[in-house]
């Protein structure tokens, strides 16, 4: 039935635009949540079959994002809802709080995501097997946001992973580091733990250098602070002692990139398959619009390709492509289409098109 499912939080971010979250007097609202946007992604821009497994308070704000998610062509069918107490003392919705940053001016995020409906999910709760048996998914997305939201979130993970691997699904997981959401749990002794017992279980890792010091405790010392070492021995060596180490990992995938400033970015990818690596092209000085998915887009692309039976060139370079576009347009999620991430690959121009 599905190309990919994700599990993850599906909060309702709320936008400044070009104000800031502590003086701004209006807020545009976007729907959003790392393992969400990998699935929206590959639905929207490259027209697959997906589906979210989340929880959602039953309220108006639960469904205003529910509405929203409508318009992003994932598929709801295992969104649990959650009855609403009135004023959230037990149950309610993520709200992201993010403003863009601009030049010397970095992106800034505010998170109000305690006691959510999707952070007190259980094990047992959803029915995996049939999920990944009966109805049947080639794909299944998680990652370290997830796991991080609370004491119960990395069993579900564990028991939705297990589930997939039974069925022969395809598991990827994007590490996704957050200090906000590590620090009152433990911090990186906590997300190591965590972390590690997941990722005996993961087909294709995902995570930057901060992502696999922090989150997995792998050290990258030699990676010049600027990524432009992309294929450095020590970051060879690096990726070669995760792979050793988790065998079960095929594809080991990063963005990497250079803030000069909030708007003007070096952005490049790299992708280790079968014991080689493979870089998309880098972009010097790439004009960021909204920074805030960039990562999950490059995700969906380097997904996509995998999944549609390309080589891992053309994967690693169709996520860098997407990932690209998506740091164009407002908001968490791609406004991209294939169309464009085709043309972004090969001319890597803005010509208008007529």
């Amino acid at each position: 039935m599905w190309d990919l499912v994700s599990l993850g939080e599906v909060m309702l971010r709320l936008d400044p635009g070009d104000e800031r979250i502590s003086t701004t007097r209006h807020f545009r609202v976007w729907e959003g949540g790392g393992e969400y946007n990998v699935a929206r992604g590959l639905r929207r821009c490259f027209g697959l079959e997906t589906a979210i497994v989340t929880a959602l308070a039953d309220n108006p704000v639960g469904r205003l994002v529910e509405d929203l998610m409508l318009q992003g062509g994932v598929s709801q069918k295992y969104v649990r809802w959650v009855p609403y107490d009135g004023v959230g003392r037990t149950v309610r919705n993520g709200l992201n709080f993010t403003e863009r940053g601009f030049g010397v001016r970095g992106a800034v995020g505010c998170s109000d995501r305690g006691h959510t409906a999707v952070s007190q999910l259980e094990p047992g709760e959803i029915d995996w097997d049939r999920i990944f048996t009966k109805d049947g998914a080639r794909w299944f997305h998680t990652g370290g946001i997830f796991a991080a939201l609370s004491e119960t979130t990395p069993r579900v993970a564990l028991q939705a992973m297990e589930a997939a691997k039974r069925a022969g699904t395809i598991i990827s997981y994007d590490l996704n580091y957050r200090v906000s959401l590590w620090k009152s749990i433990g911090g990186k002794t906590k997300a190591q733990e965590v972390n590690r017992k997941l990722a005996p279980l993961v087909d294709v890792m995902i995570g930057n250098e901060e992502d696999f010091t922090a989150a997995l405790g792998f050290s990258v010392s030699g990676l010049d602070e600027h990524h432009s070492k992309l294929e450095s021995a020590s970051f060879k060596r690096m990726i070669e002692t995760v792979v050793k180490e988790y065998p079960s990992m095929s594809v080991i995938a990063t963005t990497l990139r250079n803030a000069k400033t909030a708007s003007i970015n070096d952005w490049g990818a790299l992708c280790y398959c079968d014991g080689k690596f493979y870089e998309a092209p880098r972009r010097e000085n790439l004009e960021i619009y909204d920074r805030v998915g960039g990562g999950d887009s490059f995700a969906s692309g380097l997904i996509y390709g995998f999944l549609s039976g390309k080589d891992p060139q053309w994967s690693v370079e169709c996520g860098a492509a997407h990932g690209a576009l998506a740091m164009t347009t407002p908001g968490d999620t791609t406004m991209a289409t294939l169309a464009e991430v085709l043309q972004a690959m090969t001319a890597r121009t803005a010509r208008i098109e007529r």
